[in-house]
Parts: structure tokens; C-alpha cells; sequence
């Protein structure tokens, strides 16, 4: 057999390839052997770039369709986010959460702050780092998430619902709070949550109000919205962001601008103008943020 010559055609490797399910090889492999013969590769050498092109291909197509079935209404990575501009935050600080042991570890993150203070490109960034570690990741919002359980309670299917939330390897939920939600709220996201704390996977939240004052109100239930974050916080922390609003920022700068001309237009007597732009008069409420909350590490 080790002096044999196989002889097979191009049209024999073709669907040798499909059968072995070697999409990348069998789209590239023409290319390659012509390189090979040109270049006087080794068999070893030739046979080392054909695995491990299939082998990256293989993991690319595996995190996009992993990025696509966890739904994330876009796609952010850790190295956009601008931490310049939070004053109390840094990247370090994320540093447990972007590697293999947010996973196997179970570390869960509430991330809180005002608007804009890009708390959902963070939560985001880390579970794209899951998929890119290998792991699964699923995203929604809390009102999605509250109203699909809570129909499904209502018709006796809550048990089989909960697996879509509690199978994934990292769960993001966004906007805990922003919305108004039904009497069932605290319910069926505390069975989220003690679902996923037995299982020892991460739960990532976003809020912009205060998990241990005000998630109580807004899920109609205190003492179920105290056992959510005692589960959460166990394996946790919480991380709040400061700064100015990244959506409204540039309307900062405007007021500056306008004020350092308006300032000699009243030494003069000069009138101001009579149309002034409407951002500059409507944007105040974007350019202070009080921090309340100072970081918490378990």
C-alpha cells in the first residue's frame, strides 16, 4: 500500500470534501496544491495549512452563527468602548469578565448608570468574548423577557420557556427598570435567575436604577427583587458608570462654544440671537451625572 499511487481525478475530491464536510478545503484546495508545487512545499508542510485554514474557517463560521442566534441588537467589542470618558471605570476592572472564567466561574455583572453611559455596548462586548471563548450567548431586554414568561406561566408552559434563558452559557438582560411591567415581574425573572445560579452561569444586567432600592418597585415585589440580587451578587458585582452621556456629548461641547461667544455679546450690550439653536436649550439635563454609587466588589 505505501508504494501505491492513488489516482483520483478532481471531480473524485470534490465530493470526498462535501461528504468530510471540508467547505473551506474544498473551495480553496486548487489554489493551495498550485502554491505547493510552485513553492516545493512538503507533504507535512501542505497538509498543516489545509487543516489549519479548515480548522479557522470552522471557528469563524461557528462565531458568526453563534452571534447571530444570540440576538444582540448590535455588535460592540470591548476595545471601542471609550473609557475616557468615566472617570471611576477602567478596563481592567473587566478584565475576570472577558476570559474563560465568566463562564466557569458563573460571574454575573450589573452594570448601572444613567442613559447613554454605554452600559449595553459593555454587556455586549463581554458575552461576544464568551462566543469568541467558545461559549454560547443569548441577549433580550427585561420587558421581552418578563412578557414571553409571564404568557407562557399563564398557559402552564413557564418550565419549558425558561430553557431558551437559562441554556445559554452568558444571558444579557438589558433595561431592568426602564419600562413598566406586569404583576408577574419579580416571578418569573427570579426564576431566571435561581435557574442560572444553580446551573452556575453569568447573568449580565443593565439598569438605570438602583437594584437595591428600586428594582423592588419596578417588579412589584421587594422581597422577590432582594432574593434576585442576593443570587446575583453572590458570584457578582456591580459596576456603575459615571460621565458624561457618549450619545449626548457632543451637545457639551455646543454649550461651550456658545457660551464663550454668548459671554462678550452681554459685556457689549449686543442683543443674543433671536433663533437660538434648540439643542442648547433643551440639553441640560445630559450634562450632569451624579455618582450615588460608588463600584461594589464580592
Amino acid at each position: 500500500m505505501s508504494s501505491m499511487t492513488l489516482k483520483i481525478s478532481d471531480q473524485d475530491l470534490d465530493p470526498m470534501f462535501k461528504k468530510l464536510h471540508l467547505a473551506n478545503t474544498r473551495r480553496t484546495w486548487k489554489e493551495t496544491v498550485d502554491r505547493a508545487e510552485k513553492e516545493d512545499w512538503s507533504c507535512r508542510d501542505f497538509l498543516a495549512l489545509i487543516v489549519t485554514e479548515e480548522v479557522a474557517h470552522r471557528e469563524q463560521t461557528r462565531i458568526m452563527r453563534s452571534v447571530r442566534k444570540a440576538g444582540f441588537p448590535f455588535l460592540k467589542t470591548i476595545e471601542e468602548y471609550d473609557f475616557s470618558l468615566r472617570s471611576n471605570v477602567r478596563r481592567s476592572l473587566f478584565g475576570s469578565y472577558l476570559g474563560p472564567e465568566l463562564v466557569s466561574n458563573g460571574k454575573n455583572l450589573i452594570l448601572m448608570g444613567k442613559t447613554g453611559r454605554g452600559k449595553t455596548h459593555l454587556a455586549v462586548a463581554i458575552a461576544y468574548r464568551a462566543i469568541q471563548n467558545g461559549f454560547t450567548a443569548k441577549f433580550t431586554t427585561a420587558a421581552v423577557l418578563i412578557e414571553e414568561l409571564s404568557e407562557a406561566s399563564k398557559e402552564g408552559k413557564l418550565r419549558q420557556a425558561l430553557k431558551e434563558y437559562v441554556s445559554p452559557s452568558v444571558l444579557v438582560i438589558d433595561e431592568v427598570g426602564y419600562l413598566s411591567y406586569g404583576p408577574d415581574a419579580a416571578n418569573v425573572l427570579f426564576h431566571v435567575v435561581n435557574e442560572r445560579h444553580i446551573l452556575n452561569r453569568p447573568i449580565l444586567f443593565t439598569t438605570n436604577k438602583s437594584p437595591f432600592e428600586e428594582w423592588g418597585d419596578a417588579l412589584h415585589d421587594r422581597d422577590l427583587a432582594e432574593a434576585i440580587v442576593d443570587r446575583v451578587l453572590e458570584k457578582g458585582r456591580i459596576v456603575v458608570l459615571d460621565g458624561p452621556s457618549a450619545r449626548t456629548r457632543h451637545l457639551e461641547r455646543s454649550k461651550d462654544q456658545n457660551a464663550k461667544i454668548d459671554k462678550p455679546a452681554r459685556i457689549s450690550g449686543i442683543k443674543r440671537p433671536y433663533f437660538p439653536e434648540s439643542t442648547t436649550s433643551t440639553s441640560n439635563t445630559y450634562w450632569t451625572s451624579g455618582i450615588t454609587w460608588n463600584i461594589l466588589q464580592t
